[in-house]
């Protein structure tokens, strides 16, 4: 790729990766699924400037919404909200690039390769690592959520392989659409109406300002760069860049939130990293293809 492109894949990883450290911040405020509903409903309002409806099927917009906006980040913003690290939860959620190989094995009949499958192992062998050496209670809950969280970004995954969109912007305004109205109820049910509306008046700049990133550069901007990309360059040549998010995710959560990795967290950390290269760099390496059609 041109310097310039690359420059802009790098710049998109630190986006994502500072994401989750705003995350961090504007939970302090806001209780995590009225947050989730809001983001969403602010990385609509595109939809006021676009013409025409969604460009894939409405089983597709909603299946999508409901696995990504709904389940996947609602888990997500849950377990940060109860003490899981934004560091660790940046590497952590990368996991769902095995599993999205996996579920391409099953549901969509295409081949895993060795490399891939290696990768995978190793990956497995540091998040068991990871969930050992975190005490009961609050963390291993959060540690859960945020697997669960990864493996419904891998079912998003294939449903948006399956919708064969080809107008990545326009899909996720239409996504974002979905996610609002499910997380308001059940934040209104889970949550309560009290401490939505203490949020809501008596939210102070820092949790709005996080709203807005996580809503804009992150949402909108950076998953229409990403996409943008994708379109010009292989898929290849472009998603080994993914692996910089969990080094942005863990260097921002260590500068802006004090957050200290141990001597094995960082170990298991360099499993899951080593892994998911495999996994993800098989390709531009001539190694293997971690996704091929089958015979």
């Amino acid at each position: 790729m041109p310097l310039a492109h690359s420059a802009l894949a790098l710049l998109i990883a630190a986006v994502w990766g500072f994401n989750f450290v705003t995350i961090k911040l504007g939970l302090e405020g806001m209780p995590p699924l009225l947050f989730c509903g809001l983001r969403f409903a602010i990385a609509a309002l595109p939809l006021l400037f676009l013409r025409g409806g969604p460009p894939v099927a409405w089983r597709y917009v909603i299946g999508i919404g409901l696995a990504l906006g709904v389940v996947k980040f609602g888990l997500l913003f849950t377990a940060i909200k109860i003490g899981m690290g934004a560091g660790l939860a940046s590497l952590l959620m990368q996991s769902q690039v095995f599993f999205t190989i996996l579920a391409a094995a099953v549901l969509l009949g295409e081949r895993v390769t060795p490399v891939a499958l290696l990768g995978m192992l190793i990956s497995a062998g540091g998040l068991a690592l990871l969930a050992m050496d975190l005490p009961l209670g609050t963390s291993l809950i959060g540690f859960g959520m945020v697997i669960l969280a990864a493996m419904c970004w891998a079912v998003s995954n294939i449903l948006t392989k399956k919708s064969g969109s080809k107008d990545a912007f326009r899909l996720i305004s239409w996504v974002s659409l979905v996610p609002p109205l499910p997380l308001f109820v059940l934040s209104l049910l889970i949550e309560g109406p009290e401490a939505i509306v203490t949020s809501v008046t008596q939210a102070t700049p820092l949790t709005v300002l996080s709203l807005l990133y996580v809503a804009g550069p992150s949402t909108i901007l950076a998953f229409a760069a990403w996409s943008w990309l994708l379109q010009r360059h292989s898929a290849a040549k472009v998603t080994p860049f993914a692996l910089a998010v969990p080094i942005f995710g863990l260097l921002s959560a260590a500068l802006f939130l004090g957050e200290k990795l141990d001597g094995m967290t960082l170990f298991a950390c360099g499993l899951v990293f080593t892994g998911l290269g495999l996994a993800i760099l098989g390709p531009s390496l001539k190694l293997a293809r971690a996704f091929r059609p089958a015979a």
